[in-house]
């Protein structure tokens, strides 16, 4: 069997719903034949910066090289600044965005849906087979 290909993944997510954030990449983790790096900034492993142009500029790194950026579009609402600056650095770098539904929701925000290359449920075969499409 050939070796698995490897995907980067940057999971936009806020630090007040880790566990959402937390589930996804057990769940990913769990699934065969599917390898990941996570680019993401969990709340343990903070970003050094005390700026909001450090923080962009560490993001943009973050992100840089990845191939495929996960928005969990539930909680787009309430921290839209620092969600929509990953949207926007993801896009300044021609990464694809897959958007993924809050749990039992039908509804997102329309700007996540607006740049979303892929929108898919929580499910994580629906959510492993959007990164093996979009990814760069």
């Amino acid at each position: 069997m050939p070796a698995l290909r490897t995907y980067h993944l940057f999971i936009s997510h806020c630090w007040d719903y880790n566990d959402e954030y937390y589930r996804l990449i057990d769940y990913l983790k769990d699934t065969n034949n599917f390898n990941f790096k996570n680019f993401s900034v969990p709340e343990h492993d903070r970003l050094d910066t005390t700026t909001a142009k450090e923080l962009r500029d560490a993001l943009h790194n973050q992100i840089r090289p990845t191939h495929v950026v996960l928005i969990l579009a539930g909680m787009y609402v309430n921290h839209r600044q620092w969600i929509q600056e990953e949207i926007n650095i993801a896009k300044s770098l021609s990464k694809p965005i897959i958007a993924i539904k809050p749990w039992g929701n039908t509804l997102m925000p329309t700007v996540v849906q607006d740049c979303a290359d892929e929108i898919v449920g929580w499910n994580t075969s629906s959510i492993v087979a959007a990164i093996r499409k979009v990814s760069l």
